[in-house]
């Protein structure tokens, strides 16, 4: 890596009137959530059909097993790291605008980012399948499958399984973002999950200037980008805050 293109990454930052993260699950790796596809990810472990509406309708008990297990037992216990805290620091000085992620784990809010869009949903909360209610999702979790206490319908979370289309907003205000940007950065997304990796191509189409940061090149290096950052996200963040002159305030 030459040291130079930490410098020119952290002028554009400074420069940028309008400043998008996107960020997939590079970045929430080192918090130990492990990533859904790759050799190590969740889906050789798991079979991923419990995530699809059809089979969580016919067998809801089976599929709220799961979603427990993984979703809430195991990534409710992960922290915000480093690579979190400091999007969430150059947010708060003004240098970040938004945060398109591709994670439902809720820690760009943990460590205090504010204009988050969540491209696929949340875990935060439940839905009813019948009267479409929204609930908290930490108080239905007790027994399963969780039911509405409104109508009895079945809850389902706000996270888009594989058979569902991305919520309109998140959806509108993503495309939105990408087309304001000045600046683009990509944070731990290999570009492999449809429709969400199009974001990223409909922001370059607007000719704005792309930063990757990844521990390895992607299908978005040799053809969007213009400053490739190798390396974990929270070292490169931490690298970056040292450009920026941030390091005067902590994260938390």
């Amino acid at each position: 890596m030459k040291i130079d293109d930490y410098q020119l990454a952290a002028e554009w930052i400074l420069e940028s009137k309008y400043t998008v993260i996107f960020s997939g699950a590079g970045v929430s790796v080192e918090s130990g959530i492990p990533p859904f596809r790759g050799e190590n990810g969740l889906w050789s472990k798991y079979n991923p059909i419990f995530l699809e509406t059809s089979y969580f309708k016919k067998y809801p008990k089976k599929s709220w097993d799961l979603i427990k297990e993984i979703f809430y037992d195991f990534f409710g216990q992960a922290n915000p790291n480093e690579a979190h805290y400091i999007i969430a620091e150059l947010e708060k000085k003004g240098l970040i605008d938004a945060i398109i992620t591709q994670n439902i784990d809720n820690l760009h809010q943990k460590a205090g980012s504010k204009n988050v869009i969540e491209f696929h949903g949340t875990s935060k909360t439940l839905t009813c399948l019948n009267c479409v209610q929204k609930f908290n999702s930490e108080k239905f979790l007790n027994k399963l499958p969780p039911h509405c206490p409104k109508c009895d319908g079945l809850l389902k979370p706000d996270f888009v399984f594989f058979s569902e289309p991305i919520p309109d907003k998140a959806q509108t205000l993503s495309n939105r973002y990408a087309s304001m940007a000045e600046l683009f950065i990509l944070v731990g997304t290999t570009g492999e999950i449809m429709p969400a990796s199009l974001i990223p191509y409909l922001a370059r189409e607007k000719g704005v200037r792309m930063i990757e940061i990844n521990i390895e090149p992607t299908k978005y290096t040799q053809t969007i980008v213009d400053i490739l950052l190798k390396g974990k996200a929270t070292e490169v963040f931490m690298n970056l805050k040292k450009y920026l002159n941030l390091n005067n305030t902590q994260s938390n």
